[in-house]
C-alpha cells in the first residue's frame, strides 16, 4: 500500500478524488470548498479592530481553518513520510529550454535549486518579485472573488459565470506571463 501512495497518482484518479471533494463539503455540511477565504477568517481572528470587513462570526467558518490547517499538516506529512525519491519526470524538451534559457543545471528535487533557494532573496529583484508577486496574488484573489483552485474546482462544479470568467482569466494571464513577459524579465 506504502509503494502504491510513492507514486504519482494518474489525473483519473487524483482528478476524480478532487471533484468529488466539492459535492461531499456541498451534501455533508453545505460548505463551499475554498481556501483564500481563510486568510480572512484568520485576520478576523487575530486582528479584532473593528475592521467592517473583518467585523463578522468568523467561528461559523472555523471548519475552513481546520480544513487549510489539514492540507498544511498533511502536505508536509505526506513529503516527509511519502516523499519521492526520484527525479521529476519533465520532458527533454523542457529540460532544454530551460538550460538554455534560464541557466538551469539541477533538475533533482521537486523545484529547481536555482530558482526557489533563498539565495535568491538576497537582492534587489528577489525581494521585488516577492513582495510584488506577493501582492498581485494576494489583490488578484480579492478581486477575483476566491483562488484558481476555489473557481476552477468549486466555481466551475456549480456552474458560475464568473468562475468560468475567471478562470479564463487565468489562463490567459499564465499564457501572456509564461510566452511574453517572462522571457522579457529573464
Amino acid at each position: 500500500m506504502l509503494d502504491f501512495l510513492r507514486q504519482p497518482w494518474p489525473w483519473y484518479v487524483a482528478g476524480p478524488l478532487i471533484g468529488l471533494t466539492v459535492p461531499a463539503l456541498l451534501l455533508i455540511g453545505n460548505k463551499a470548498l475554498g481556501i483564500s477565504s481563510s486568510l480572512r477568517h484568520v485576520c478576523a481572528a487575530c486582528v479584532p479592530a473593528g475592521i467592517p470587513f473583518l467585523t463578522y462570526n468568523w467561528r461559523a467558518e472555523l471548519w475552513n481553518l481546520f480544513f487549510v490547517l489539514g492540507i498544511a499538516v498533511g502536505g508536509f506529512f505526506g513529503y516527509q513520510v511519502l516523499g519521492h525519491p526520484d527525479t521529476i519526470a519533465i520532458s527533454p524538451e523542457t529540460v532544454r529550454d530551460l538550460q538554455a534559457q534560464m541557466g538551469l543545471t539541477d533538475f533533482t528535487g521537486l523545484l529547481p535549486k536555482e530558482l526557489f533557494a533563498l539565495e535568491n532573496l538576497a537582492n534587489w529583484k528577489g525581494w521585488v518579485f516577492l513582495v510584488l508577486g506577493g501582492f498581485l496574488v494576494g489583490f488578484g484573489t480579492r478581486y477575483a472573488g476566491g483562488c484558481t483552485s476555489g473557481h476552477a474546482i468549486s466555481g466551475l462544479s456549480n456552474l458560475q459565470w464568473v468562475s468560468l470568467v475567471a478562470v479564463i482569466g487565468f489562463f490567459i494571464g499564465g499564457l501572456l506571463m509564461t510566452w511574453v513577459f517572462y522571457p522579457l524579465l529573464f
